[in-house]
């Protein structure tokens, strides 16, 4: 059986990594996941400041998902550029996730980390948990402005990291500025920005944070990600490689994001929840679901959905 798969002409050993944001902030936790099964390691967002991020609670499991509002606590862009030389060792890909509180940001971090040679830069234009900063890819025009202006000093491959979007007309006009802009490849989705959980118990919210509002994320949004992912391939007529993130917990919904058009997964609640042998695990479950149809390539699956 073969997980592997390749994403803007580089060959990931297996089709599962983690999410920017689930255990990948220190040394120690991305060193943990160059050891594990996971096909790639994914750096947390980073700013240009080290970030301690929002006052704890800020993150709560419960049954079919979580909700979390971390706002971004990181080690800087300088530490991560330090860090990309000793992952590459592992001898997977490295995909550094940057995140800028204003556009410049973005730019500041482009240079620099793209001279520390990763195999891939993500662009995140989907945080939903700084307080008073919008998402930059709610707004198609200063997603366009930021994308034109960054794409020139990043010599890898590039991704853009994209919140879920809800309406037709608002996948078709990012599908278009997507197109415009020479990225590499589509990660869907970022959390689903502002739920609340309540504790009835208690009469609180779950997390502290804005008030109790924070991004979900698990079982609960994998419709919301698998619609992300088969609008966006099917607008952008699969030409430019997905990668689907939301709700994936067993390897059954890796298959759904796959049939959907996604050539590789990532997970983050369900990595949280059980650590780095998750990986181990779900390509175990991919495994079988391909072995029980015949298949032996995700490739061979990828986009395939059968509508009515």
């Amino acid at each position: 059986m073969n997980l592997s798969t390749t994403i803007a002409g580089v060959k990931f050993p297996s089709c599962f990594m983690n999410a920017s944001g689930a255990l990948c902030m220190t040394r120690e936790e991305l060193l943990a996941l160059g050891r594990s099964r996971a096909g790639a390691i994914v750096t947390k967002s980073m700013t240009v400041e080290p970030r301690s991020g929002n006052p704890e609670p800020r993150y709560y499991g419960f049954p079919g998902g979580s909700i979390n509002s971390m706002g971004l606590p990181n080690l800087g862009y300088l530490a991560y550029a330090e860090l990309i030389p000793e992952l590459k060792q592992f001898g997977k890909p490295v995909i550094a996730s940057i995140a800028g509180l204003c556009e410049d940001d973005f730019l500041t971090m482009a240079r620099v980390i793209n001279q520390a040679n990763p195999d891939l830069i993500e662009v995140n234009l989907s945080c939903p948990n700084i307080p008073g900063k919008p998402q930059i890819a709610y707004d198609p025009v200063d997603s366009e402005r930021l994308l034109k202006r960054v794409r020139p000093l990043i010599k890898v491959p590039m991704g853009v990291k994209l919140p879920p979007y809800f309406d037709p007309a608002h996948h078709a006009v990012m599908a278009e500025v997507i197109g415009r802009c020479g990225v590499d490849y589509l990660n869907l989705i970022n959390s689903v920005g502002n739920g609340l959980v309540i504790d009835p118990k208690r009469e609180t919210p779950v997390i502290k944070p804005k008030g109790g509002f924070g991004g979900l994320g698990g079982s609960l949004i994998k419709p919301v990600a698998l619609a992300n992912v088969r609008a966006f391939w099917k607008l952008l007529a699969g030409r430019i490689p997905i990668i689907g993130t939301g709700g994936v917990v067993q390897g059954i919904d890796a298959f759904e994001h796959v049939l959907c058009g996604a050539s590789a997964v990532q997970v983050g609640t369900v990595l949280v929840e059980e650590g780095v042998g998750v990986f181990e695990r779900m390509e175990r479950e991919l495994e079988a679901e391909l072995s029980s149809r015949g298949g032996r390539l995700v490739e061979d699956y990828r986009g395939r959905l059968k509508e009515l």
